[in-house]
């Protein structure tokens, strides 16, 4: 049951082995019906050549016995009158002795259908056969007499052969002595003709047989090669997925960790420093209220809440990077103004922020996107560059969006720069990637040093004018 469902609803590799398999047998099957049409078309006119050759050979044979016997007989019929009974008893001699192979003879009989000659089979002579037909209903000695009456003709019926008793096709020539009003004719067996002609049928049909077993056997092979390599190039495709499927998991979990890491260095070294402060400024007041000094009790107090303000202002912080409501609320460009503005304040490195108007049209993933990717820059930025100065430029066009971030720092290592083979740089490749698009980093080194940035979105992300999220004047 399982494997019927399974058959039902093919998985990703059972459907590229079919759209891969199915196209084949197709073609092998076209191939194998046009082999085997043209394979009986050809041998069947060749077999009706065959046919037509060998009955043309035993006709010409025929005309040939009737020839020479009525040369044998014709300085009697010649001089004879019409009833010189002598002349006729020595011509049916002469006849009667004209036997040749196993069933060959000559058969007179007269216009009224009597039969006068018949060596082979001497049961017909002298009885009268009008209206005589064949086993399959054709008439045999009336159209005997009809063909010597018009001179001369062929006649084919199926006779008894003398030899074996058996019924066979047989082939006659007939001429017409009209002074006497006889019928004199031959015949022969045209059943090894025949034997020769189903022979040849049953060639061809075997041969058109071991053509389809052939080219069964070349599709089985071929569809077990397309079979074969498929399951390879599964099985190798699957594992490659299954090691960078571990090396992502395993990035997630460096960028979790690293991110957990980040945190609880800014909560210890920042907000519980401050928070620690704070304690002790309030100890600090509790003694000297204890002690009645309320004049001394007032400067700890002020510092304790001044410190209490930065602890609130650095919680604020810490969740704007985690997560920066503005990007929710306000849309893309006031999130990066207000990460630029935090940036510029907190490490005194002139940044600046330019955009163009194209409201608020992009969907909520490229929003993440390009702000992470911003938020990653400034962080490398900050940590690396030494840079004295920061430009990001964010602009929508005809093919779709794009964010430019530039520094004068010292920019990358050279190989790094080329393969973005850093975490950070591969966490901004693959976020692009995921939504279609692409990043470019140009970087320098030396007295024009720098890195430039490049994020962009294919168009396909920029919502259509009525499906903004809303109408900002800022993306």
């Amino acid at each position: 049951m399982s494997l019927f469902r399974s058959l039902l609803r093919p998985n990703y590799a059972q459907k590229l082995s079919l759209l891969a398999t199915l196209p084949l047998v197709v073609a092998v099957a076209a191939i194998a019906v046009l082999v085997a049409y043209q394979s009986r078309t050809l041998a069947e006119r060749e077999i009706q050549s065959l046919e037509s050759q060998l009955l043309e050979a035993k006709l010409a044979e025929l005309r040939n016995y009737v020839t020479q016997a009525r040369n044998g007989f014709s300085h009697i019929y010649g001089r004879a009158a019409p009833d010189d009974e002598a002349a006729k008893t020595q011509v049916k001699q002469i006849l009667s002795a004209m036997i040749y192979g196993q069933d060959g003879f000559f058969f007179v009989y007269d216009y009224d259908g009597n039969n006068l000659v018949s060596p082979r089979q001497t049961e017909f002579i002298n009885r009268n056969w009008e209206g005589l037909t064949d086993s399959s209903g054709t008439p045999v000695v009336d159209e005997f007499i009809s063909l010597a009456r018009q001179g001369a003709g062929w006649h084919s019926f199926r006779w008894e052969k003398p030899s074996t008793g058996e019924e066979a096709q047989m082939v006659a020539y007939v001429v017409g002595l009209q002074d006497w009003r006889w019928a004199v004719g031959t015949g022969v067996f045209i059943d090894d003709v025949l034997a020769k002609v189903a022979a040849s049928r049953a060639e061809v049909e075997a041969r058109v047989r071991r053509t389809f077993v052939y080219i069964g056997a070349i599709a089985l092979v071929a569809l077990l090669v397309v079979f074969g390599s498929g399951m390879v190039l599964n099985i190798r495709e699957r594992r490659l997925a299954d090691v960078k499927l571990k090396a992502l998991t395993q990035r997630v979990f460096d960028a979790q960790e690293e991110e957990r890491g980040r945190v609880a260095r800014e909560l210890h070294d920042g907000i519980s420093q401050i928070l620690v402060g704070v304690r002790y400024a309030l100890d600090n007041t509790r003694r000297k209220l204890g002690r009645g000094d309320l004049e001394g009790a007032t400067t700890p107090l002020d510092k304790g809440i001044d410190n209490l303000g930065t602890a609130i202002s650095e919680v604020r912080r810490i969740s704007r990077d985690l997560r920066p409501g503005v990007l929710d609320d306000l849309g893309l460009g006031p999130a990066l103004k207000a990460l630029t503005d935090d940036f510029a304040e907190r490490t005194g490195i002139e940044t600046s922020f330019s955009t163009v108007v194209f409201r608020n049209r992009l969907d909520q993933e490229s929003k993440i996107a390009l702000y992470r990717i911003a938020q990653e820059a400034l962080t490398n930025i900050e940590r690396h560059a030494n840079a004295s100065r920061v430009e990001i430029d964010l602009r929508g066009h005809s093919k779709g969006a794009r964010m430019r971030i530039t520094d004068n720092g010292t920019g990358l290592p050279q190989q790094q720069g080329q393969t973005g083979s850093g975490l950070g740089l591969r966490n901004m490749q693959e976020r692009l990637e995921q939504l279609d698009g692409s990043l470019r980093i140009l970087s320098s080194r030396g007295p024009q040093s720098g890195t430039m940035i490049e994020a962009n979105l294919p168009l396909s992300h920029l919502l259509a004018p009525g499906d903004e999220a809303a109408p900002q004047q800022v993306p």
